[in-house]
């Protein structure tokens, strides 16, 4: 069969690598994906991101199976397109995708379903916002109401970085969020204390499919300080999951989310990712949701799937598929996996394009590095991003699959690159 990943991350490098690892997959296409997928013999890139084309695309190869792994093109409604023409798509509709792309949607969704999560108001008038934020004091957290690649949430630590961040996306849209119909608008909500896990299911509109647990790190610099970023490393499994914390996010947030949608009228599909606050007696809260896979969890998660990703989103697509959706369980690899981003010079505001890369290793059992945003030029791979790779190991310790990663990283070299020297050391510590 033909699979079309849609994206060009290292989340759909990672996808996209997982499966054509299929006996049942004839050929994968990325649309448009990277450097990292170009130089995969069993990939093939595609330069298309326009959701028509990629309709008519998918329609002229016989494309089986689309799996989208980005947020914009399933607010630009690819889902609905490609249902339309009677196309077999994993993911949310335009219309369940403003879980993630609407956050005053998402909010006002929480409050009405009662799933646990901060509270919060909306605000279009930056005076509104900078009065709000004087007279509930800091930390305190503002988030852009609209897409904004991983980079629309600030958690400010006193009052100067709350009113830098109001304006940044009230007023001068400094971090390039695109604004949802009303125009500019934040949501700013209490902070809350504990760690951060992210929880990712699969869904087929009624039954739920939990992937394995993992945790990223936003900061972009050790110890989790500089500023916010889209991810600068994961690991998985994340020990703050614990199996009671597991089974409350299922019960509490997971499960009342998909029946809420449903309520609402607004059947969800797709990967559904609930980014968890985890206090210290265990209950977790919602920070946010995305309706896609988190990247970089993407990568080593799919490092320890060891089912066919194929049969699981053919069930999860085809109520009569041989397999069904809710009897499938899981394999998981029992190691552990450590994913180390390698970012751009200038990163994240301002990150530098066109370095070459080099020393980059050939894919092993136990290390892949997943490529983001890199591309084919001159004969060189180049950065053409801001997080550039995903240095992904295996190993049978935690400490052992970091330390795997950190040595291939080593190795690789381009001009101006950074990376945290400390991805995975919450749970090391534990």
């Amino acid at each position: 069969m033909k699979i079309l990943v849609i994206g060009g991350g290292g989340r759909e490098h990672a996808l996209a690598w997982k499966l054509a690892q299929s006996h049942k997959v004839q050929a994968v296409y990325v649309a448009p994906g990277n450097g990292g997928t170009a130089r995969d013999k069993r990939l093939q890139n595609v330069a298309l991101t326009d959701v028509k084309a990629l309709r008519e695309f998918a329609q002229s190869e016989r494309i089986e199976l689309t799996v989208v792994g980005p947020e914009t093109p399933l607010a630009a409604g690819v889902v609905d397109e490609f249902r339309a023409h009677g196309l077999r798509i994993f993911g949310p509709t335009q219309a369940a995708a403003q879980l993630e792309s609407s956050k005053a949607f998402s909010k006002a969704f929480m409050k009405r379903h009662s799933i646990p999560t901060a509270e919060y108001e909306t605000f279009t008038d930056p005076a509104a916002a900078h009065d709000y934020v004087n007279a509930k004091g800091a930390p305190i957290v503002v988030k852009a109401d609209g897409l904004a690649a991983g980079k629309g949430v600030v958690v400010a630590m006193n009052l100067a970085e709350a009113h830098e961040a109001i304006d940044f996306m009230l007023v001068d849209n400094t971090l390039g969020v695109t604004h949802n119909a009303g125009g500019a608008r934040v949501v700013i909500e209490e902070f809350l204390q504990g760690e951060e896990a992210s929880f990712i299911v699969m869904c087929d509109g009624k039954n739920v499919l939990p992937l394995a647990t993992s945790q990223d790190h936003k900061r972009l610099l050790d110890a989790d300080e500089g500023p916010n970023t889209g991810g600068m490393g994961a690991y998985s499994p994340a020990p703050v999951v614990t199996p009671e914390v597991h089974a409350r996010a299922m019960r509490e947030i997971i499960l009342p989310t998909i029946r809420g949608m449903e309520k609402d009228g607004i059947v969800f599909t797709g990967f559904l990712y609930a980014g968890l606050m985890i206090d210290a007696q265990g209950k977790p809260k919602t920070l946010e949701f995305n309706c896609r896979m988190g990247d970089p969890e993407t990568q080593p998660i799919m490092m320890r799937l060891k089912t066919d990703l194929v049969d699981v989103l053919m069930a999860a697509t085809d109520p009569n598929a041989q397999i069904r959706f809710d009897d499938l369980e899981l394999e998981w690899d029992r190691r552990s996996a450590v994913g180390v981003v390698m970012a751009a010079h200038g990163y994240p505001m301002h990150p530098r394009k066109g370095d070459v890369i080099s020393g980059l290793p050939q894919d092993a059992d136990d290390v892949v590095v997943f490529h983001a945003g890199t591309e084919m030029s001159g004969g060189h791979v180049r950065t053409s991003g801001g997080r550039v790779l995903c240095v992904t190991a295996l190993g049978g310790t935690l400490k052992q699959a970091q330390q795997l990663a950190y040595e291939t990283a080593q190795d690789i070299h381009f001009d101006g690159q950074q990376y945290r020297r400390d991805i995975g050391y919450r749970a090391i510590a534990r």
